[in-house]
């Protein structure tokens, strides 16, 4: 599967979906999401940290201001925030590199500001469609995006 759209009801759907993800999270992944301020981005991170079982005395928050946060769990998470760059020509200025060769998942907010987004597994864009429901949009860029997303697009029944 390469592309897939869902819709989730509240914040603890969006979370469920990502905390899906978190569960089915190898390492060496790279999801970029996008999408505008109160999009759900952020809710939907808390989730994949929950799937990979990070610790819940350093909850995942927006990391505006260190564009860079580590969380320990099943695999580390690197969760960078580009909100706060006017403009990234790439992740290795941000220290993705040493992200990218790790054994854990990594995870871009607003990876849209990227002037040349690295290739990644998942990219997932996030949309407001009222104070509660959010649209989002999957599309798989290897194969290892497209077994999760066909999980996840499998599991959305029960989430």
């Amino acid at each position: 599967m390469g592309d897939w759209v869902t819709v989730t009801a509240g914040p603890a759907e969006t979370r469920a979906l990502g905390r899906r993800l978190g569960q089915l999270a190898r390492p060496g992944l790279l999801v970029l999401l996008a999408g505008d301020l109160g999009a759900g981005k952020t809710c939907f991170a808390q989730g994949v940290a929950a799937g990979l079982e990070t610790s819940a005395a350093h909850p995942v928050t927006s990391p505006s201001y260190t564009l860079l946060n580590i969380h320990q769990g099943r695999l580390p998470l690197y969760h960078f925030d580009l909100y706060r760059l006017a403009r990234v020509g790439d992740l290795e200025e941000l220290g993705y590199d040493e992200a990218a060769e790790s054994d854990g998942v990594t995870l871009v907010e607003w990876a849209d500001r990227l002037s040349s987004p690295p290739p990644a597994s998942l990219r997932v864009a996030l949309r407001r469609l009222d104070a509660d429901r959010r649209e989002l949009s999957f599309a798989a860029g290897d194969d290892l995006g497209r077994a999760l997303l066909a999980a996840l697009a499998g599991d959305a029944i029960t989430l």
